[in-house]
């Protein structure tokens, strides 16, 4: 009688792969993969058709190297262009960390709970990436530090796809809709980083034409992004930091003055906002996008009265005015 195979988690047998190819200095041929590295052997047939086994290490090879594990590919000695006998390993020098970085128990408690919150929606992948690392380089934490992990989402449906083509470097198009407009214009950007900023996700990028740089903030991107096939090189340096640094400047400069009743929920939330000088009454408040904070001020209703600047004015009014016209109310 058979004997039912146990079924292997994929995490355990990309794992089991790593800590493998970690293990070898000469590498390993894919028949001795299949054959000892758990999740492998136990479907491995020996001088039996092992096709489907093949295309599930192919398409793990290329899960691990989306993953940012750094695979490398032999040749056998004496075997040279003998693709049957190609030899796998991962470089210990590419994937370890610096000799000079160390975790205490306690950082990599906190490392592996918060690559856990990430385990859903569009950072998954950084997570996996970070909490794979951690496991085959011997760091896992022996206790939990909580009895039960967060979940964070990020609801931009752009995120993950911009995440993905600023990890592989591909030029991408997608529509986007400016405020005050009403048909979006087709964009093509260098993606270059993605910035939370004030609570909100940016895509830092480079347009094509022109190569000026540009922040576009997600919620704005209307359509699928597609990549259109090409690749570029990013320059160098941080462009996260780069990216947050211009954004930054914009909220720097942008002042608003608004005028709060005294005990309101306007006047608190906006009292408690980064940077926001109080005069009694009167607040004087950053901002980056003048959309953004009319949006918000128009959710205040009487509670607000906005003082400058005039075109904040003039956004405020027209929304309280596009309110009105929508539930029937009288002309003014």
């Amino acid at each position: 009688m058979a004997v039912a195979q146990q079924r292997v988690p994929v995490e355990e047998r990309l794992f089991s792969l790593v800590l493998a190819l970690l293990a070898t200095e000469i590498g390993l041929t894919k028949s001795e993969i299949l054959s000892t590295v758990q999740g492998y052997r136990q479907r491995y047939v020996a001088e039996g058709d092992n096709a489907n086994l093949e295309r599930q290490f192919e398409r793990d090879k290329d899960d691990l190297r989306e993953l940012g594990v750094p695979i490398e590919t032999l040749d056998s000695p004496g075997q040279a262009g003998n693709n049957q006998q190609l030899r796998y390993r991962i470089p210990r020098g590419s994937y370890e960390l610096p000799l000079d970085v160390r975790f205490t128990p306690e950082e990599t408690t906190l490392l592996n709970l918060a690559g856990r919150v990430w385990r859903e929606g569009s950072l998954s992948t950084e997570s996996r990436r970070a909490l794979l690392k951690l496991r085959s380089l011997g760091v896992d934490p022996d206790e939990p530090l909580l009895g039960y992990a967060p979940r964070v989402r990020v609801r931009d449906a752009a995120f993950e796809p911009a995440a993905t083509a600023i990890e592989r470097r591909q030029i991408i198009s997608f529509p986007y809709l400016k405020p005050g407009e009403r048909q979006a214009q087709l964009r093509l950007v260098k993606p270059l980083a993605l910035i939370a900023h004030e609570g909100r996700w940016h895509l830092f990028a480079e347009q094509v034409e022109g190569g000026e740089t540009r922040t576009f903030l997600l919620r704005r991107i209307v359509g699928p992004i597609k990549a259109t096939g090409k690749t570029f090189v990013p320059p160098p340096g941080d462009q996260s930091q780069r990216g947050l640094d211009e954004l930054e400047e914009i909220w720097r400069s942008r002042v608003a003055v608004v005028d709060a009743d005294p005990g309101t929920d306007a006047a608190m939330r906006l009292a408690n906002r980064r940077g926001t000088v109080r005069d009694d009454g009167r607040l004087t408040v950053h901002y980056a996008d003048l959309a953004i904070l009319a949006d918000e001020l128009t959710g205040y209703g009487p509670e607000v009265r906005v003082v400058s600047p005039p075109e904040l004015v003039s956004a405020v009014q027209q929304r309280l005015e596009r309110i009105v016209a929508d539930h029937g109310g009288a002309d003014a």
